[in-house]
């Protein structure tokens, strides 16, 4: 039986890296150039997950210093394994109580992260609070409803063999990775200049078992749903995605991933 209404799981840094990390790089690199965030600041990465966010923050941005927080002990080892820079630390810790002082960072950035935990507006009025008057608070969360591809053919074809796993589609579940309800959020944390945008980022496979195998990996809503599957059914949903997927002839695949991302300025204190 499908295992639906089950936790999503994000432990093994491993396994999530071919599944979303290398696209979030990619997502990153804009969404940085967008923010403009002096050089020299102080950074936090709330959520930072295995470290793809703080990486490009490292290589782009010239950060005086960068936190990386997460809740996850294993990405937080796994991350800290990875990333051996001076300016960088990371941290254990919970989104929506954040143990870092008032005023103490020039910006608060997260990607892919808002729609996951319990309260976003809880965890968005902690970045406002821990960044300094004039300081920059961002976000990106995937379009899973629209532009999101690889996840979108994955959870069609999903729904198609078995209407129970709408509950499970992040399409349906994260109503806030639309730019409408993304730009209110941000407006109600009181920040002010915010705009939001999308940006698209090519996802390349360079054949079906490159985009299916991570989807075995058991990191996040999809990978959970497929490993739940009897063989069987996980076989028969392979087939239905492999059908759907605009495959080349020399057996590719080139598909696109939408990020919508959201930024705000807090304002100064009188």
């Amino acid at each position: 039986m499908d295992q639906l209404g089950r936790k999503d799981v994000w432990a093994t840094g491993g396994l999530y890296e071919p599944y979303v990390g290398r696209w979030s790089r990619r997502v990153a690199r804009e969404f940085l150039n967008w923010i403009g965030v002096a050089e020299n600041s102080d950074w936090l990465d709330v959520g930072c997950g295995t470290g793809a966010l703080t990486e490009m923050i490292i290589e782009h941005a010239n950060p005086d210093s960068v936190i990386g927080m997460d809740r996850s002990p294993e990405y937080v080892v796994h991350t800290r394994a990875r990333i051996n820079e001076t300016c960088a630390r990371f941290e254990i810790g919970d989104a929506q109580s954040m143990p870092f002082d008032t005023a103490s960072r020039d910006a608060a950035v997260s990607g892919l992260v808002m729609n996951f935990v319990s309260q976003p507006s809880q965890m968005l009025a902690e970045m406002v609070r821990v960044t300094r008057p004039g300081g920059i608070v961002a976000a990106y969360v995937w379009d899973y409803a629209g532009k999101m591809e690889l996840m979108r053919y994955f959870w069609d074809a999903a729904v198609s063999l078995n209407s129970a796993a709408t509950e499970l589609d992040e399409g349906r579940r994260f109503p806030i990775c639309q730019p409408a309800p993304l730009a209110e959020l941000f407006k109600q944390a009181g920040l002010r200049e915010v705009e939001v945008r999308p940006i698209d980022v090519a996802t390349d496979f360079r054949d079906f078992d490159d985009y299916w195998s991570p989807f075995l990996g058991g990191q996040g809503p999809a990978p959970g749903y497929a490993v739940s599957l009897s063989e069987a059914r996980r076989a028969e949903l392979r087939e239905r995605v492999r059908s759907k997927l605009p495959i080349a002839r020399d057996g590719s695949i080139h598909i696109i991933a939408r990020a919508w991302a959201a930024k705000g300025r807090k304002h100064w204190q009188r």
